[in-house]
């Protein structure tokens, strides 16, 4: 994993409680550091982790992010002031093999209560650099041509992107959180089912919202929607891989431009989080048009919604114009 270091300052995590999730209505105490709230304390690592506590939690809960809004996940490295906050925690949850310092952190501390999305739903093997994985030879913990080592051997961690999945998640953490905190068991077991219906009802628009379309092949920046494609039938081709930090080499490029004149693909999609040279780049090369794809590693200001729901609805919109939906 190419990891770049990035120390968050105890202002920045203060930001964070206060502003990071800006749309969620749980954290009734902005600057409250986790063990001085009075509530079940959860320090989640990201994004789609800490919408599924303040979404199951309710006002029962208080959520503190390790990542900042605007930081791509795989790039943070924990901080010594976000260990502690760890430690005075009531719950951690996380997805492991998605950010290995936070894997380490959470490993070592002594929170009673740790909750691995990655174990609350089935890990699959996606392609990485390739698109197609066994085709092009290429496997998760491989190195690429920089010699970056990618530590996703257990599997495409990007699972919040298919809702049936990020589904299966909620639940597990509900059930997480009912038995970490039995006094608000009833409430939490409500607030998940009313999540897990909306995220029915979003796998319903996905589904018939692609249902007709002229290809099923989608060009994007980095490897993170092979759960989606899979879900609904789709191809992702891939310019980097797992990591959105590794730049393809120049035979991907130049496959990627075979693929995108085969295959009809109209768009190539880049993301808010990363660079969009490389995607703007392949796409003036080949006259193809680019949009954006949000893997919903985070809301930011130029995100296209302000939550998860609002996000993967706009991800829908733009994946039936470039397959040709109707």
């Amino acid at each position: 994993m190419n990891v770049r270091r990035r120390h968050i300052s105890a202002v920045a995590l203060t930001a964070v409680a206060a502003l990071g999730f800006g749309t969620l209505t749980a954290c009734s105490s902005d600057s409250a550091a986790a063990g001085d709230t009075g509530t079940f304390d959860v320090v989640a690592s990201f994004y789609p982790m800490a919408f599924l506590a303040e979404r199951i939690g309710g006002e029962h809960v208080h959520v503190t992010s390790l990542t900042q809004p605007g930081q791509e996940p795989h790039d943070l490295e924990i901080s010594a002031r976000q260990t502690a906050q760890l430690e005075e925690a009531d719950a951690a949850l996380y997805l492991e093999g998605l950010q290995p310092s936070v894997d380490e952190a959470i490993g070592q501390s002594p929170i009673a209560t740790k909750i691995d999305a990655a174990e609350l739903t089935a890990l699959e093997e996606h392609g990485t650099e390739a698109g197609h994985g066994e085709e092009h030879g290429d496997e998760h913990g491989h190195e690429d041509e920089h010699g970056h080592d990618h530590d996703h051997e257990g599997g495409d961690p990007h699972i919040w992107l298919d809702p049936v999945k990020y589904a299966e998640v909620a639940e597990g953490v509900g059930k997480a959180f009912q038995k970490a905190d039995p006094d608000h068991a009833a409430d939490y077991r409500k607030n998940t089912a009313t999540l897990v219906k909306d995220l029915e009802a979003l796998d319903e628009k996905f589904r018939t919202g692609l249902a007709n379309r002229t290809t099923d092949v989608f060009v994007t920046s980095h490897a993170a929607f092979g759960y989606l494609a899979e879900r609904y039938g789709l191809t992702e081709e891939a310019i980097s891989g797992l990591d959105p930090d590794t730049e393809p080499s120049g035979a991907r490029v130049k496959e990627l431009q075979k693929i995108a004149k085969d295959d009809g693909v109209t768009t190539v999609f880049y993301e808010t989080l990363v660079s969009d040279k490389t995607a703007k780049t392949l796409a003036g090369d080949t006259g193809l048009k680019t949009d954006v794809l949000d893997p919903v590693e985070g809301i930011t200001d130029h995100s296209r919604g302000e939550d998860y729901f609002q996000v993967m609805e706009a991800n829908l919109t733009a994946l039936r114009t470039a397959l040709g939906a109707r």
